[in-house]
């Protein structure tokens, strides 16, 4: 089985923000006993700013984007350092790969990561990714390296995605501010309850929360691949997630998989504006697999350029889709309405084709 594992800031350091040499040890000791039951796993790490800070003497995250980065250039090295160290007392070497999600953009360099990735797994290599923290600001910004698995288990075709975090899994309602919470030991369907549920907390050591492991795992649904949120401090947790045993809160994978572009289009990339529409465009859309032209536009929010990633929103203001436009903004803005007969020579015939639409539930 090729499992993805993630791991967090949090699970990692200790409240001081160094890196917790014991969490480190359980982590490569549970890695270590899935490969050697046969299993290939990827580990994608997070910690390179928290590895950071100490090393330069600061006790407390920055918020600026440029010190940051520098913490990262400093930590990340560190943190391979005790990754490669501890991987090495069961005869295993860890390898380093550094990506981004733009690297899910480019059709080469998708290949390009996943035969690397592949060909590391096949030399026994356990590679470690993290997002490219010293160009990366979004990460750095918002905590992609959940996403950042997710799209790493879909390059792959992973079967399994395990986020590991400082709580057992998913609860009812936050367990910190609720005694009456209960763990949700299963998910079919990553709904608005479940995102309501899930929150935005992180800690002040990492970037991330519950809300994060919850998209990613809807990532990960939509690519077919199973995932489980659980806690890192979890006895053979590894194993046990592969096992199929309940060890924190599993997320069914969806029946169809979605093609790797289309799941660029819809998760690796934010959007830069709204595209409204009338209702009979959003059928045409959601019910008839068209694509979206200009004289369904009703309204065009925001500023884009050609080729951006834009939200597709229905009349009540509810996004329903995603997709790539062929107009900018401004220039959308003037054909809003149009019949196709009537748009300018050399204009597009359709605001977003079908094959760069993604409909969301």
């Amino acid at each position: 089985m090729k499992t993805v594992v993630k791991v967090g800031t949090s699970s990692i350091t200790r409240e001081s923000g160094e890196l917790d040499e014991r969490a480190l040890a359980k982590l490569c000791s549970d890695v270590a006993a899935a490969r050697a039951a046969g299993h290939d796993v990827v580990l994608v790490c997070s910690g390179a700013i928290a590895a950071g800070l100490p090393a330069l003497g600061m006790t407390t995250r920055p918020a600026d984007l440029g010190t940051l980065q520098a913490i990262a250039a400093v930590g990340q090295p560190k943190l391979m350092e005790r990754l490669s160290a501890l991987f090495g007392t069961h005869d295993l070497v860890a390898g380093q790969v550094l990506l981004t999600p733009h690297d899910f953009a480019q059709r080469s360099q998708y290949l390009h990561a996943r035969e690397t990735l592949g060909r590391l797994l096949e030399l026994g290599v356990v590679p470690v990714v993290n997002e490219n923290d010293t160009v990366a600001d979004d990460e750095i910004r918002y905590g992609d390296n959940d996403r950042l698995a997710a799209l790493v288990a879909h390059l792959l075709s992973a079967d399994l995605l395990l986020l590991l975090t400082d709580t057992p899994g998913l609860f009812t309602a936050d367990p910190r501010l609720d005694s009456d919470a209960s763990l949700i030991e299963e998910i079919v369907e990553v709904d608005e309850a479940l995102e309501a549920v899930a929150g935005a907390a992180g800690t002040d050591r990492g970037s991330g929360g519950m809300a994060s492991k919850l998209a990613a795992a809807k990532i990960a649904a939509w690519s077919g691949v199973r995932a489980v949120i659980a806690g890192a401090d979890t006895d053979e947790v590894v194993l046990g997630a592969i096992d199929g045993r309940a060890v924190g809160t599993a997320v069914r994978p969806r029946a169809e998989r979605l093609a790797s572009r289309k799941l660029w289009i819809a998760f690796a990339q934010g959007s830069a504006g709204r595209i409204v529409v009338d209702d009979g465009a959003r059928r045409a859309l959601v019910e008839r697999g068209r694509s979206l032209l200009p004289a369904g536009v009703t309204d065009v929010i925001g500023r884009f350029d050609a080729d951006d990633a834009v939200e597709i929103v229905a009349a009540d203001g509810r996004p329903f889709a995603k997709g790539l436009s062929r107009f900018g903004s401004e220039s959308l803005r003037s054909v809003a309405g149009s019949r196709t007969s009537a748009l300018p020579d050399g204009a597009p015939h359709e605001v977003v084709h079908r094959d760069d639409l993604v409909v969301l539930p």
